[in-house]
């Protein structure tokens, strides 16, 4: 057996043999003990398969004639029993020949490669041939069978095969000049589901039809060019419209600012139609009056109020209140509509103004029932923001009286009349706060702020003019003093009398004045009444904080026009048979 052999067969192996490739390598493996290329073999200790393998081979030895088909039996290995069978096969009508009996002197050598085919059978009637006769040089040998080109490469052991497969699979070098092969699954198609059919981007109708899937070409149905496309155009649609858009949106900002920059402020044009109330709180100025008129229609932008309001001389002049203008009015007219008193409808509440007479007009102002207001005010009266200082004597007939302070209000239709009430009482409190009610009050001998708005609310209804006021008041604290012996401490004021009585009489007989107990009856009572009578002005509240000095305890006034003061009975007797004989008194 050579190295080139691929077993003791008949035949040499060649390297034309179509089952080279899976018989092992050329290169000889030494058996289990001996060396590759040593003759004799090596004994290890305590190798039971090396001492076997020497025993056999002294067998062989003391007998040569014996059959050499015990020889494969003794082997422990099944590579040996295959050399055995390989060696021992009968070939029919020819006479084995026995290769060991030309080797008198050699040693059976095991070859350690691997046989994973059956040889190739000899054909019947063949003489067996000796394979060692054509190999005269064994490994001495000249002729290569590897070297020639149309040689196959020579074996390699099992271990490396798998890394020579791998580097001739090596991929070549990149050529950036050669076109790539598109591979995503996006422009191949490869991402639509497995078995159905994508749909073409192209079809308006979208029913993907089995009759317009019929119709479209191979190309078109697995992601071929006609999908690549599709989807490109689908894209450069989307691109355009992204772009389409931004320009638009970039034009209508910049035509916007251009306008607020340079452009005229959007208004209406002429006076307008129909009527709306709008009402106008206190402190607002120019952008606070017209975004109101804005939101309520009257003009079209507050840029163009503003202008016009600037443009007018008197159009910083615009007070708070309600007002009755027009829907879409030009910002000028609108201006010139609001400075004319005319076109104001603010809710004005007169100095010396009783509260009967407020509520009455809260109800004609909001269209309610009569009396309604009055309910309210009686029954939210604590409700409604007076301040704690406010008596709760129950002889007071209206706790909110002297507190709706007069003003002009905004009432405007389908508000509440509770709302109208705290705004009134709010303004009373605000002005109030900078009177010292409580200092007036221990300078006169008065029980505190309440009856020094008391005095004020008597000094607004029996004064005519802001000189008689610090009069009156004069005459109120003197008749109000302990040591008055002249009317005894009663002030006998028409006023009060006819407050419990709401009325506003001047012809009032002896009689009934001096006889109805009723606690505001100051001809009846000494003192001041439970409360005031009136809602008196700033003129009047002022006037009882610095009343005259000048000793006046009596007034009348003749003729509804001038107020006539004296300081004696005498004097006062004189002026009051006047009045008498004036309005046919007896």
């Amino acid at each position: 057996m050579t190295e080139y052999g691929r077993g003791p067969g008949s035949e040499p192996w060649h390297p034309e043999d179509p089952l080279y490739g899976d018989q092992g390598w050329g290169g000889q493996q030494a058996a289990h003990g001996q060396g590759q290329y040593g003759d004799q073999q090596q004994s290890y200790p305590q190798d039971p398969y090396a001492q076997q393998h020497q025993n056999q081979h002294q067998n062989q030895h003391q007998y040569p004639d014996q059959d050499h088909q015990q020889y494969p039996q003794q082997q422990p290995y099944d590579q040996h029993q295959q050399y055995g069978q390989q060696q021992n096969h009968q070939q029919y009508g020819t006479p084995q020949q026995d290769p060991y009996a030309q080797q008198p002197g050699a040693q059976p050598q095991y070859n350690g490669g691997w046989d994973t085919g059956q040889q190739a059978a000899m054909p019947y009637g063949a003489e067996a041939q000796d394979p060692y006769a054509q190999q005269p040089g064994g490994y001495d040998a000249s002729q290569d069978y590897y070297g020639t080109p149309e040689a196959y490469p020579p074996p390699q052991p099992p271990g490396r095969r798998d890394a020579a497969a791998e580097q001739q699979q090596q991929p070549t070098e990149w050529d950036p000049d050669e076109p790539q092969e598109e591979t995503h699954p996006f422009f191949t198609g490869a991402d639509e589901p497995a078995g159905r059919e994508p749909r073409d981007d192209d079809d308006p109708d979208g029913d993907g039809s089995r009759a317009s899937r019929r119709d479209r070409g191979g190309s078109d149905r697995r992601g071929g060019k006609g999908k690549k496309k599709s989807r490109s155009g689908v894209a450069c649609l989307v691109v355009s419209v992204v772009l389409v858009g931004g320009l638009g949106g970039v034009s209508y900002v910049g035509y916007t600012f251009w306008q607020e920059q340079f452009g005229a402020p959007a208004d209406y044009a002429g006076t307008g139609t129909g009527e709306v109330e709008v009402e106008i709180p206190e402190k607002s100025l120019g952008y606070d009056i017209a975004n109101i008129l804005r939101k309520k229609g009257v003009i079209k932008s507050s840029d163009a109020f503003v202008a016009a309001q600037n443009d007018n001389p008197k159009g910083k002049l615009l007070q708070a209140g309600v007002y009755l203008l027009k829907k879409e009015m030009s910002a000028a007219s609108a201006i010139e509509l609001m400075l004319d008193p005319k076109s104001q409808n603010a809710f004005v509440i007169p100095e010396g103004t009783r509260n009967v007479a407020v509520y009455a007009k809260i109800d004609e102002r909001l269209g309610l029932e009569k009396g309604t207001t009055a309910k309210i005010a009686k029954t939210k009266a604590e409700s409604l923001g007076l301040p704690d200082w406010v008596g709760d004597n129950p002889d007071v007939k209206d706790p909110l009286e002297g507190f709706l302070y007069p003003a002009a209000y905004p009432v405007a239709k389908g508000s509440k009349p509770e709302d109208a009430l705290k705004r009134m009482v709010a303004r009373a409190n605000k002005e109030y706060a900078d009177i010292d009610f409580e200092a007036t009050a221990k300078k006169f001998n008065l029980d505190g702020p309440w009856q020094v708005l008391t005095v004020a609310s008597l000094v607004q209804a029996e004064g005519l003019t802001h000189d008689d006021f610090r009069k009156m008041a004069e005459v109120v604290y003197n008749r109000l003093e302990p040591d008055n012996i002249i009317t005894n401490r009663k002030l006998e004021f028409d006023s009060a009398f006819n407050y419990l009585n709401n009325q506003s009489k001047i012809k009032i007989s002896s009689k009934e004045i001096r006889t109805n107990p009723d606690p505001y009856n100051t001809y009846y009572h000494a003192g001041l009444p439970p409360g005031p009578i009136s809602n008196p002005g700033m003129d009047a509240i002022k006037a009882s904080l610095n009343p005259t000095t000048n000793g006046y305890m009596f007034f009348i006034s003749l003729d509804g026009k001038k107020t006539d003061f004296t300081k004696t009975v005498e004097e006062h007797e004189k002026l009051n048979d006047k009045f008498k004989e004036q309005q046919g008194l007896g």
